[in-house]
């Protein structure tokens, strides 16, 4: 549970950050920031995955 509790945590610190660089008007970083956000995730989520086969 913990886990998926820091993955959000995680994607809502990255969604706070895009919007403020989407206010700057920004786009190029607001994308680079959650493209990079959901990149980690999706990588911690298979780490997770593999030590709980393991």
């Amino acid at each position: 549970m913990d886990f998926y509790k820091d993955l959000y945590f995680q994607m809502v610190r990255a969604s706070e950050q895009a919007l403020r660089a989407l206010d700057r008007q920004d786009f190029g970083t607001a994308r680079s920031i959650l493209i990079s956000a959901q990149q980690e995730a999706a990588e911690a989520r298979y780490l997770e995955q593999e030590e709980a086969e393991a």
